[in-house]
C-alpha cells in the first residue's frame, strides 16, 4: 500500500547509509558466495573471548532458574540494578568516577542510545527555538547521519589534514573552527573516531570538555570501541567522565554484537530520562548480554581480557591489514591510510581520486568485495561547501578471517592501482 508518511516516517523509512552497510553485511554473513565482506562493524570472533561466552552460557544453563529469570522476566527501563550496581563498583574503584547504579542506563544497542540522547537533547523545542548536535571532527560515524526526527540537525566541523608520512595521514579538531553558538546543544565525538579509528588525546578530550563546560552543554562520547572496554585503542588513553559528561559504551565489540546492549553513563537526571524512552519505545531491554556480562564486570575480569586479549587481537589485525595494502598498492598512488590507533577498520585515502569513492564502491561490490565509501560519513555540512576529499575515502574492516581480508585488499589495489595508470 502506498501510505503517505510523515516527517519522521521519511527520515527513517526511506533507506540510509547504515541501512545499506547493514543490508550488505547481513547478505555477506548470511553465505553470500564468494562475498569479502570488508565494509561493517561486524566484530571479529576473537577465539578466547568466543570460548568466554559459551562458558557463561553454560554457567547460566546450570544455575537453577538462571535461565527462567534471563529469558522469561522483563527487567527495569534502566536495565537489571545488579548490573548496574557492578559498573558503578567497577567504575568507582578502578577509575574514581563519582558514580551510583543510578548514573547507568542500558539501551538495546548503542545505535539505539544515541536516538534516544541526539532526539532529547537537540531538535524543536517549546519556545520556537531549534538546536543542534555539533560534530567537531568530521568524518564521522555513518550511523549518527538519519537519527534526527527532523532536518538540519547537525552542525560538523571539517577535520585538519595532516600528512605524517609517505602513504599515512591523521585528521586533527580544528579547535579555531570549534565555536558552538546559542544553537548548539551537544557537542558529540567517537573515540575511536569511526571511520578514521582517529583516537583523541586526552589533553583534545579536556578542551572539547572546557568548551562544552562553557557553554553549559554536554559532551557526548561515543565509546563504543574505546575506554574502559572493549579497550580497542592501540595508544594509552585515560578513560574519563563526570556529570557534565555523557559516555556510551556497547557490548558488541566485545564480541556479543547479537545481544544487542548498549550502555549510557551520564547524570541520574540524564538516565532516567532514557529509562523513560526505554519503556515508552520498547518496555525494557534485553537480559541476555547484561547477565553474560555481569560477573565480569563484577570481577574486574572484563577490564583485563580488553587490554590482553580484545585489543592485542585487533592491533595485530591492523598491521596485517596495512602491510598487504603496502604490498599491493604501487607506491606511485597517492594514497594514504589515516594512522590506526583504534576501532575495527582502515581508513584510505586517495587523494585525486579519479572517481567518486561511491563508485569505487560499485565496482568493489560487482567483485564481491564490500567496502563502505566515504560519503556516507561526510554530513552536517553547509550545502555550499565544496571538499573533494568527500569523496575520496574508503572504509576498510580488517575483523573477517586473514584470508577473506587479503584477498579483499588485492582487489581494491587492482582497482585501484588501474584508475591512476589509465
Amino acid at each position: 500500500m502506498g501510505w503517505d508518511l510523515s516527517t519522521f516516517g521519511e527520515n527513517l523509512a526511506r533507506g540510509s547509509g547504515i541501512g545499506e552497510l547493514m543490508d550488505d553485511l547481513g547478505e555477506a554473513l548470511a553465505g553470500g558466495a564468494g562475498v569479502k565482506m570488508l565494509g561493517g562493524g561486524q566484530p571479529a570472533h576473537v577465539p578466547e573471548m568466543d570460548k568466554l561466552w559459551r562458558k557463561r552460557m553454560e554457567e547460566i544453563v546450570a544455575e537453577p532458574g538462571a535461565v527462567e529469570r534471563m529469558l522469561g522476566n522483563y527487567d527495569v527501563p534502566a536495565g537489571g540494578e545488579a548490573f548496574r550496581r557492578a559498573l558503578a563498583l567497577l567504575f568507582r574503584k578502578e577509575f574514581g568516577w563519582e558514580v551510583t547504579h543510578e548514573n547507568f542506563a542500558v539501551t538495546m544497542g548503542g545505535q539505539t542510545a544515541f536516538f534516544f540522547l541526539f532526539n532529547a537533547l537537540a531538535g524543536d523545542f517549546s519556545d520556537g527555538s531549534r538546536r543542534k548536535v555539533m560534530l567537531p571532527l568530521l568524518p564521522e560515524y555513518i550511523g549518527y547521519a538519519n537519527q534526527a526526527v527532523g532536518a538540519d540537525f547537525f552542525e560538523a566541523i571539517p577535520a585538519r589534514l595532516e600528512k605524517t608520512g609517505r602513504h599515512e595521514f591523521k585528521y586533527r579538531v580544528d579547535f579555531d573552527a570549534l565555536k558552538p553558538g546559542d544553537d548548539i546543544a551537544a557537542i558529540c565525538v567517537s573515540r575511536p573516531t569511526n571511520p578514521s579509528g582517529n583516537v583523541l588525546t586526552d589533553a583534545e578530550v579536556d578542551r572539547l570538555r572546557e568548551i562544552a563546560r562553557g557553554r553549559g552543554i554536554p559532551l557526548i562520547v561515543d565509546g563504543a570501541y574505546g575506554a574502559p572496554f572493549p579497550g580497542v585503542i592501540f595508544s594509552e588513553v585515560k578513560p574519563v567522565w563526570d556529570e557534565g559528561m555523557i559516555l556510551t559504551l556497547s557490548l558488541s565489540k566485545l564480541g556479543l554484537p547479537g545481544t544487542r546492549a548498549g550502555i549510557v553513563v551520564a547524570s541520574q537526571e540524564m538516565c532516567r530520562r532514557v529509562a523513560s524512552m526505554t519503556s515508552i519505545v520498547g518496555l525494557a531491554n534485553g537480559n541476555i548480554g547484561p547477565e553474560i556480562l555481569r560477573p565480569l564486570v563484577e570481577s574486574g575480569e572484563i577490564l583485563r581480557l580488553s587490554r590482553e586479549v580484545v585489543k592485542p587481537f585487533y592491533e595485530e589485525r591492523s598491521r596485517l591489514a596495512r602491510a598487504w595494502f603496502t604490498r599491493e598498492l604501487n607506491d606511485e598512488v597517492p594514497y594514504y591510510i589515516h594512522k590506526s590507533e583504534g576501532a575495527l577498520f582502515l581508513w584510505l585515502w586517495f587523494e585525486n581520486l579519479p572517481i567518486s569513492a561511491r563508485e569505487l564502491y560499485e565496482r568493489l561490490k560487482k567483485r564481491g568485495v564490500l567496502v563502505v565509501p566515504s560519503e556516507f560519513f561526510f554530513f552536517g555540512l553547509p550545502e555550499d561547501l565544496e571538499w573533494k576529499h568527500t569523496q575520496e575515502c574508503i572504509r576498510v574492516s580488517y575483523t573477517m578471517d586473514a584470508e577473506t581480508v587479503e584477498g579483499g585488499i588485492k582487489v581494491i589495489a587492482e582497482e585501484v592501482n588501474g584508475l591512476y595508470t589509465t
